[in-house]
């Protein structure tokens, strides 16, 4: 066991958006970004792929639904860094994350188009 260990190293925890969603996330322990933009999203992925490092990235829902180069690269290679979509606290009561809305498509017959 104690070779497995030596193998694995922590991944990093962060979080990214809104100054007051930020603060609970800050608590918690994960290292925060707030009301960070595209700019520094991008910016932080690239940074995380050369370095090879292993991250769980909590993103509220307009950076994780936009179109930042090192995102689009991440989610389609999947791996080491672990992207989960949140809500704004205004929008969380309706919230559904876009992983529910692709899985939905393939609940339907026909699947997604």
């Amino acid at each position: 066991m104690p070779e497995l260990e030596s193998r694995l190293r922590p991944a990093r925890l962060i979080a990214m958006g809104d100054e007051a969603l930020m603060q609970g996330f800050a608590l918690i322990g994960f290292e925060t970004w707030p009301d960070a933009g595209e700019q520094e999203l991008n910016r932080l992925l690239g940074e995380l792929i050369a370095g090879k490092e292993q991250a769980l990235l909590l993103l509220q829902s307009r950076l994780a639904r936009s179109d930042v180069p090192n995102l689009r690269q991440v989610l389609n290679e999947g791996g080491r860094l672990v992207v989960a979509e949140i809500p704004s606290l205004e929008a969380a009561e309706g919230f559904q994350p876009s992983i529910e809305e692709l899985l939905e498509g393939f609940m339907q017959p026909g699947g997604i188009t």
